[in-house]
């Protein structure tokens, strides 16, 4: 069997990439540029406050870290300790693992967003969200950060710590609606929980 060869026409538009192959088209998940996030936050389709123009980037948007911060347990054994984080910063262990937030409320009704580390911080050796990067579209609130320390840093309130970015979606948009978007402190996991919808550590 011979198989045709494949032809995609690309044509672009104001906003995105149209793909055109037969009589199928779609649109490409795209990143937002900084001067797109800065349109979006002052159109209200990005919630970043406060907001600081000397932290846009050319794809992202820096965020800050908060003056809360959960050390967790192993497994359960100990409760978490959940600290404030003075003026002189705290020392982040590599046997332990942490819990921070954004000092800022981020968030889009129109836009995922993926919120991610520093390079300048990575090398360090801090690694933030690890596993779990993705803001889902709808959700509005300070999001919790997954610390993890392979040497001993200190952190700062207020400090840059990450990066966010804003994806355009492709496809009918279920807004985000769990218990994880409920909270603007550092909130552990509830799968042995319940699914609680507050801390009341905070």
């Amino acid at each position: 069997m011979v198989l045709a060869p494949l032809t995609v026409e690309v044509v672009r538009t104001s906003d995105a990439y149209k793909c055109v192959h037969g009589i199928n088209q779609w649109v490409l998940i795209m990143i937002l540029t900084g001067s797109k996030i800065v349109k979006e936050v002052k159109c209200g389709n990005i919630v970043i406050e406060p907001f600081r123009y000397e932290c846009i980037n050319p794809n992202s948007y820096n965020y800050h870290l908060s003056d809360k911060i959960i050390e967790v347990s192993n497994f359960g054994d100990h409760e978490d300790e959940h600290l404030t984080i003075s003026s002189d910063g705290i020392i982040l262990r590599p046997d332990r693992f942490y819990l921070g937030s954004t000092h800022e409320t981020l968030g889009s009704a129109r836009y995922a967003m993926s919120l991610i580390g520093r390079s300048s911080i990575g090398r360090l050796g801090l690694f933030l969200q690890a596993s779990a990067n993705l803001g889902h579209t709808g959700s509005c609130h300070k999001w919790t950060l997954e610390l993890k320390s392979c040497l001993p840093i200190k952190v700062y309130p207020g400090m840059t710590i990450g990066q966010v970015s804003f994806w355009r979606n492709a496809g009918d948009v279920s807004p985000y609606s769990g218990v994880y978007a409920c909270n603007s402190n550092p909130f552990p996991s509830t799968i042995n929980e319940g699914e609680p919808v507050d801390d009341p550590h905070w």
